[in-house]
């Protein structure tokens, strides 16, 4: 096994340069899992995340033709696969959200030839990306710094709760928390209301997304310079960076925030009435489009009403004319008012439902339904890829793996494992193999 690993690191940086071994032309040709076609067919990523933020980030990068490789506990797996119901078959639907285009290969890497094998992966990957509390792995050797000396060309993506340095690095980074921490739940809930969580994790997909965009520009430089480079990326950064013009009304005019509900602080009217059997919001952000909300709504008398000519009279005055606006829609069906919007020119839309969200024909069109056939379950739906592109479609995904699906596969494709180091491996517990798969 030594002379193995060896031969390995080998090929990954002896000679003039890493690009002329066989192995990194194989893989820059875009021969192995990863389609040629795709954007980053040929970019082999070693994900050792789990949750939300990290996999976002990797199915994202899976979905754009990378090799994923998902590292996952022997027996329990990734968190989510537990987070139910509600579950499809044995598999949490949350897991299947956000873990399309990976393999799964289960290691223990409490066991010293699981953190080797993770070694010897990082010597043929491009891509790191984990989630571990900041310093975890370098006690594990299985660092940045390890593992750059492994692979110099590494890109390694650290997502934390608060950062790699700090007061607070070391405190575990839940979404909640983040979100709270950030003034992101400060400014979300009723204007007279208690803060609110968001619905859904946007703090976790706010830092996937920061995470993806930082990987892409990183191998972007590693085209320049040749070198890998260490990114830290974490859930607080990623939401007060987001905090946009509320961070600067703050910072620039000394402006704390409040909460508004559906309602914009500086736009009205540009919010979310009740109707007679539903909600309809309507964004009228300039003094014509309010003109036209007046005539929709047969309120002729606002027109010209000397407190409400401007939008700056409209937002001193947002009580009084809100009122009057609430009444009127309340007394029409969401259906009826989007019928007498249409063509006027002001943005309206209704609140939708989730059941209602993806019966949108908009939604349908935009191919945001993602279908796949799972090994176990059976036919599955995911929220698909939210970008498209003119030079290429998404490639047919491949469904959220099972625990330890490809752990063989990884082993003997990617490692050159022969068949008894396998079974001597998953005798002694390091690694496990999926029976079902």
């Amino acid at each position: 096994m030594a002379t193995r690993v060896c031969c390995l690191r080998q090929l990954r940086w002896t000679g003039p340069s890493p690009r002329g071994s066989p192995l990194i032309r194989r893989r820059l040709s875009g021969t192995h899992s990863g389609e040629a076609e795709l954007p980053l067919g040929g970019v082999r990523v070693l994900d050792l995340t789990r949750v939300l933020a990290g996999p976002f980030a990797t199915m994202i990068l899976g979905d754009l033709g990378a090799e994923v490789i998902k590292v996952e506990r022997p027996g329990s797996g990734d968190d989510t696969r537990s987070w139910g119901p509600p579950f499809v078959g044995s598999e949490s639907a949350y897991f299947l959200s956000v873990n399309r285009n990976k393999k799964s290969l289960a290691v223990d890497l409490k066991h010293p030839r699981g953190t080797q094998i993770i070694t010897e992966l990082a010597a043929v990957c491009d891509v790191v990306v984990e989630n571990y509390l900041p310093g975890k792995l370098d006690q594990m050797g299985l660092g940045y710094h390890q593992l750059s000396r492994v692979n110099p060309r590494l890109v390694y993506c650290s997502i934390s709760g608060y950062g790699q340095t700090g007061p607070q690095c070391r405190s575990p980074g839940y979404d909640s928390i983040a979100s709270a921490v950030s003034g992101m739940m400060h400014i979300t809930g009723p204007e007279d209301g208690d803060p609110v969580r968001p619905g859904v994790a946007m703090t976790d997909l706010a830092t996937g997304l920061y995470a993806h965009g930082a990987i892409m520009a990183a191998l972007l430089q590693r085209q320049r310079t040749g070198r890998g480079l260490h990114i830290d990326c974490n859930l607080l950064s990623s939401q007060v960076s987001c905090l946009s013009h509320i961070a600067s009304n703050y910072l620039n005019a000394g402006k704390e925030a409040r909460r508004w509900g559906t309602a914009h602080e500086s736009i009205v009217p540009y919010q979310g009435f009740k109707t007679k059997d539903g909600y309809i919001v309507v964004a009228a952000g300039n003094d014509k489009q309010f003109v036209k909300v007046c005539q929709v709504l047969d309120l002729p008398e606002l027109i010209e009403h000397p407190k409400y000519k401007t939008n700056k009279l409209r937002v001193q005055n947002r009580k009084d004319l809100l009122g009057k606006l609430s009444d009127r829609f309340l007394q029409e069906n969401t259906a009826d008012w989007l019928r007498r919007f249409q063509g006027s020119g002001v943005p309206v839309g209704p609140i939708n439902s989730i059941q209602e969200v993806f019966s949108d024909p908009q939604v349908k069109h935009n191919g945001l339904i993602q279908e796949m056939k799972h090994p176990t379950v059976g036919r599955i739906a995911v929220p698909g890829p939210a970008v498209r592109f003119s030079s290429f479609a998404a490639s047919r995904p491949t469904p959220p793996p099972l625990i330890g699906q490809h752990t063989v596969q990884v082993l003997r494709d990617t490692l050159s494992y022969s068949d008894d180091d396998i079974r001597t491996l998953m005798e002694t517990g390091a690694v496990s193999q999926n029976e079902a798969s």
